[in-house]
């Protein structure tokens, strides 16, 4: 008898042109918090469509129950009691919370949808995540971090055997996470095995019982947790020491240069705040707090109801995205997938379509085009084939810099960032940060939001927090701490 409910044997998966799992083995045991972890690209999304029958592998064994399984597919895969996460919503903007929950699993009475006890059904599971969420509320109208929310709260209306959660608190607030932990210890306490997927590192320290690294399509190491030290662990990952996380900030920090007086809409209450150029401004707040709200009305992505911005002492008006490019303001979403990339488009295209809109000249010239992706491609690092090579085809870390990589072309003044290394390993996250601190330095401004409370202390300068849509502090100095951010965010402070 296997020690394993789900055993993977020298699993390899070949694509065109690349070796995506080199004989790749793995075990997860009945009850067990099983970390993944590894650089984008390293394989582990790969190895979990294997696992849910997306993908055949080219060799190896997938054995699930004791019982070898041959010509998996998504619906096998279900059968067999695994449910996955995945970082990418599986959602229906259009349709209700409760309707994307009982999607093809609807409770019936006689012919018809048993409504009431699919609402009953749908608050009891949502109630258990402590929060609140409308089982009516469209998709659509939910926040990423809600969405996610109800990614779980799918997973948790069926009993299932394996659960695998692809970076599930991406899109979460410190609170939120804890509430998350707690529904997966009691998952663990009822016998569900669970891969958990995470660049968060002080997360896989803190939930996992073993942890499994993979490095270029190949295993690396297994060890238990316990056992384990960050140190050791990203030098497993990346093959190297990574040295300090946080790039040291020596800021020449100047005027102010973008003033926002009483924003106003629907979700904003009058928020006023300034950032000065050179500044690395970041902004704290639990989800729903106002925050990305307030970086939208700024960047014209959501319309305002009041209020004023000023641009180096001159009064501007913003009323779409192409104002805001005009005015040098670029914004970097939480959504880099759907509001971010044309991810169906060429990596050439994606760095250079916002220059164009804002460019009023009629040809394109295709060697200036040329060299200017080439040296944003050096710059930030872009792995990949080609400028050819499609969006959609790149790992998370580097669909990030292809955002990053598009704003820089604008040569804009002031880039906001929305969850900079949301999805982003350890490695990316430390170019991304020396990236800002780049910026920060030539004078550009960086607005920064983030979940992160360890990011916002290291990377700002000054950071003000957020609270039911409000600019309720900002802090400086000494005074920076998770504790006083958590505080303020939670409009605990005295």
């Amino acid at each position: 008898m296997s020690e394993y409910i789900l055993e993977l044997k020298n699993i390899s998966k070949l694509f065109p042109g690349v070796k995506a799992l080199n004989n790749v083995s793995f075990g997860l045991k009945p009850g067990e918090i099983h970390a993944l972890v590894g650089e984008n690209g390293a394989g582990k999304s790969t190895l979990i469509k294997i696992i849910t029958g997306v993908h055949e592998p080219t060799e190896g064994q997938l054995i699930v129950n004791q019982n070898t399984i041959t010509k998996n597919d998504p619906n096998k895969s279900i059968k067999n009691g695994i449910f996955t996460i995945y970082q990418e919503l599986n959602l229906l903007p259009a349709m209700s919370v409760m309707d994307n929950m009982f999607l093809g699993r609807e409770i019936k009475r006689g012919a018809f949808r048993d409504k009431k006890s699919m609402l009953k059904a749908c608050g009891e599971v949502i109630e258990q995540l402590g929060v609140k969420i409308d089982p009516k509320a469209l998709i659509r109208n939910l926040s990423v971090a809600y969405q996610q929310l109800v990614e779980i709260a799918k997973a948790l209306l069926e009993d299932k055997k394996v659960l695998i959660m692809d970076e599930p608190t991406a899109p979460l607030s410190e609170t939120e996470v804890e509430i998350l932990f707690g529904i997966i210890r009691k998952l663990k306490e009822k016998g569900v095995s669970i891969i958990y997927i995470s660049h968060k590192l002080d997360e896989v320290f803190e939930i996992s019982d073993r942890i499994t690294v993979l490095r270029d399509g190949e295993h690396v190491k297994t060890m238990n947790t316990s056992d384990a030290t960050k140190n050791e662990l990203i030098k497993y990952m990346i093959g190297r020491e990574l040295g300090e996380q946080y790039p040291q900030r020596h800021p020449e920090i100047g005027e102010p240069l973008l003033q926002v007086e009483s924003l106003t809409n629907k979700r904003v209450k009058g928020v006023s705040l300034e950032v000065k150029k050179g500044e690395i401004l970041g902004i704290a707040g639990l989800v729903g707090s106002g925050r990305t709200e307030t970086a939208r009305a700024v960047f014209g992505a959501d319309p305002k109801t009041g209020g004023i911005i000023t641009l180096n002492g001159t009064v501007i008006k913003i009323n779409s995205p192409l104002d805001a490019i005009r005015h040098g303001i670029g914004l970097i979403p939480e959504d880099r997938k759907q509001q971010g990339l044309l991810l169906n488009q060429t990596i050439r295209h994606n760095m250079t379509f916002s220059s164009l809109r804002n460019d009023k000249k009629i040809f394109i010239n295709m060697k200036k085009e040329t060299a200017t992706c080439k040296n944003l491609w050096e710059k930030l690092s872009l792995r990949a084939s080609s400028l050819s090579q499609k969006a959609l085809s790149l790992s998370g870390g580097n669909q990030q810099k292809l955002v990053l990589a598009k704003w820089l072309a604008t040569l804009c003044d002031i880039l906001i960032f929305d969850e900079p290394t949301r999805g982003v390993d350890v490695g990316a996250k430390r170019e991304i940060y020396s990236l800002m601190n780049q910026m920060s330095a030539e004078g550009k401004t960086i607005i920064m939001i983030s979940s992160e409370m360890p990011e916002l202390i290291g990377m700002s300068d000054r950071i003000v927090v957020f609270h039911e849509g409000s600019l309720v502090g900002s802090l400086t100095g000494e005074d920076v701490s998770q504790e006083n951010i958590l505080k303020m965010a939670m409009a605990a402070h005295d």
